[in-house]
Formats: C-alpha cells, structure tokens, sequence
C-alpha cells in the first residue's frame, strides 16, 4: 500500500494571509512599544500559540471557526485571558474577533516575532553540520556572527550527517559554507576540469 504525500504549494491566499498578519502584528507591535510592553506581549502571543493552542487545539479551531458568532468568541476570550494576561493583548484579541480574524493567530504571532528581533537587531542564524555542536562551538559561533555583522545571533541548528564534517552558515542571504562534502565535492570537479 503506498502512502498518501500531501503536496502544499503556496497560494494566493498564503500572500494575502502574510500581508493581514503583517499589518496586525506592526499594529500591534506599535501599541506595546508605546506602553512598554513589547517583550511582553511577545511571551504572551507564544504562550497563547506554542502552550495554550498547544494544550487546547481546540480553542484555536473554536477561534478560528466561522460558524461561532463574535459575541461568544468575546466571552471565551474574556473568560480565558482577562486578569491572565496583558490589557493590550486582550483587546488585541477583541479587536481580531471584531474584524473576523482570530484564525490569522499564528502568521501574526510569527510576523510579530520577526518585527521583534528586527527592531533589537536579532537575526536567525541557521547552522548545519554533521554532529551536534559542543556549547563551546556554539557560543563561538555566535561571537564570530556578532563581531562579524554587529547583530544578536538567534541559534538555530539542523544536524545532516551527509556534511560528513565542517558547517554551514546561513545569515540572511550570505551563506558561509565550509563542509568537508563541498570540499570534496569542489576537489571532484577540479579534477574532472583539470
């Protein structure tokens, strides 16, 4: 029996969905800048998303639901997050509800988690290699990323046995790759060439 692949491209829709939950995150970024309370509400959405949905899958489907009508959704959103979590988030919550857009959640947290390290000059830093790398290797990972490009690395490893050895890099668009599998890929092709 073969299994099923479920291919995903992206959409129209996929573009339209980024964009709304680009302008409700700067949105909401804006109003917990002026209150102080960025990093704040930055916990609070992933602990809404990675703990909360993550607990309750439910709440979220209930959420995002076109068939619940707004007055109940605001009394759940009541019930779970007043007194539990910041002003600002709580009439955030509302303010999505009211404009029918609570299922758009995630892609908002996710923008609002990218125009957070921007603004602190956090950038991703994928690091690839064959074997996981030692405390030590990564704290100097980070301090050459940081003298190098004056920004706070954000860790982000994948082991790939197939590097056989050495790393790859990724900040950004600039790559740095060192692995033992382009050197030898690299020696390979002067030879076919030489």
């Amino acid at each position: 029996m073969s299994e099923q692949v479920q291919v995903r491209h992206r959409t129209v829709l996929d573009d339209e969905t980024r964009e709304v939950a680009h302008v409700y995150a700067d949105a909401l970024y804006r109003v917990a800048e002026e209150q102080g309370l960025a990093e704040v509400v930055l916990n609070e959405l992933n602990e809404l998303i990675h703990d909360v949905f993550g607990r309750d899958p439910g709440l979220e489907l209930y959420f995002a639901s076109a068939s619940i009508d707004e007055a109940r959704k605001g009394d759940a959103i009541e019930q779970a997050f007043r007194g539990r979590a910041s002003d600002v988030l709580v009439q955030f919550l509302h303010t999505l509800n009211l404009h029918g857009r609570l299922g758009v959640l995630r892609p908002i947290a996710e923008a609002y988690q990218r125009l957070h390290n921007r603004k602190n000059r956090r950038v991703v830093v994928q690091a690839l290699s064959a074997v996981p790398l030692t405390d030590d290797e990564r704290r100097h990972l980070c301090d050459e990323v940081r003298a190098a490009v004056q920004i706070e690395p954000i860790l982000e490893e994948r082991v790939e046995p197939d590097l056989l050895g050495g790393l790859i890099v990724q900040v950004g668009d600039w790559v740095y790759d060192s692995s033992v599998r382009t050197k030898l890929d690299s020696i390979r092709k002067q030879l076919i060439e030489g």
